[in-house]
């Protein structure tokens, strides 16, 4: 597992997955609308602190620096 989300990608995939909790909040955690804030959430928190997308590795992108 190479990692290819780079610094600036963790953040961006941090901030939206805490904008997606407060949507669940505002949606009801309970709702669809809520659960499907909360996968989201939970999908970008994931893959922002591991720096590894598997999106990004089937679509052959990576937002890491090249490495010399």
């Amino acid at each position: 597992m190479t990692a290819n989300v780079g610094s600036t990608d963790k953040v961006i995939r941090l901030v939206l997955a805490l904008a997606a909790v407060v949507g669940a909040f505002v949606a009801g955690f309970t709702t669809v609308a809520g659960i499907l804030l909360l996968v989201l959430a939970a999908v970008l928190a994931v893959t922002a602190v591991t720096g590894f997308c598997p999106l990004y590795r089937v679509l052959g992108l990576s937002t890491c620096p090249a490495r010399r």
